[in-house]
């Protein structure tokens, strides 16, 4: 079945133990959009994110993920999922040193037992602009360069979302802005990528900055400008203290 949204989480709740990670969240991303998700430290980020992409199964609630119910499925077709409508990328590269290039993008279908095609594989270097380097290896590639090798892998498989933790964690600015910019084109192209960040900054490249804190949606921007989002950022705390959120 196919909707106008790539992911929604209805109710969803995740505890551990005592900790409730998550609580009672309802989110939607629409297909071809670009959404940051923000929060403090122990906000719920990094659980929303795993039982969003299916690397989690929540304790209560539902996700659907390009229209599938993740609860209905079994752990088999659970990693088929995400391995054909899902791509990853995370703040370490996670690249294979002794692979090069096109083999690094080139593993999931490997790891699939798939044929590789490699006129797909010389597409994707082109797009985020690595054609040259396909033989190189990644201890040869500056980081920017290498988090371009990854959203190239991730990219493969034309997945209907891409989460993004922390993507520009660790690189400078200048290259932040790059990699932030392929994202952006990626979504023009119809790809939709839900981004968890700390950096208003890299969150200003969304559409929509959806805030969390404490477990819970605490308010979202639309349009946002980095001023307006560490704006908000400031008063997570605070709104975590009376659970009074704002949009």
């Amino acid at each position: 079945m196919t909707t106008d949204e790539a992911v929604r989480l209805r109710a969803v709740r995740k505890v551990y133990g005592r900790v409730a990670a998550l609580d009672d969240v309802d989110l939607s991303f629409p297909r071809g959009g670009f959404t940051a998700v923000m929060g403090q430290s122990g906000s719920g980020k990094t659980t929303f994110l795993h039982c969003a992409a299916g690397l989690d199964r929540p304790t209560a609630g539902t996700v659907h993920l390009d229209g599938q119910d993740l609860a209905a499925l079994s752990e088999t077709q659970l990693t088929k999922l995400r391995r054909d409508r899902v791509g990853f990328v995370f703040q370490a590269f996670n690249l294979l040193p002794a692979l090069t290039v096109e083999q690094n993008v080139a593993l999931p279908l490997r790891l699939a037992g798939r044929r590789v095609d490699k006129l797909l594989v010389a597409r994707m270097l082109a797009h985020v602009g690595l054609a040259e380097r396909r033989r190189h290896r990644p201890g040869e590639l500056s980081g920017g360069q290498q988090q371009r090798v990854a959203i190239a892998r991730a990219l493969l498989t034309r997945p209907a979302v891409l989460f993004a933790d922390e993507p520009t964690g660790a690189l400078d600015t200048r290259t932040a802005a790059e990699v932030l910019a392929l994202l952006g084109a990626s979504v023009r192209s119809g790809l939709t990528v839900v981004m968890v960040t700390h950096d208003p900054v890299a969150a200003a490249h969304a559409d929509r900055v959806v805030f969390l804190a404490d477990g819970r949606v605490a308010g979202e921007l639309a349009r946002p400008t980095a001023e307006a989002v560490a704006e908000r950022m400031t008063h997570l705390g605070a709104w975590g203290r009376s659970a009074v959120g704002g949009a």
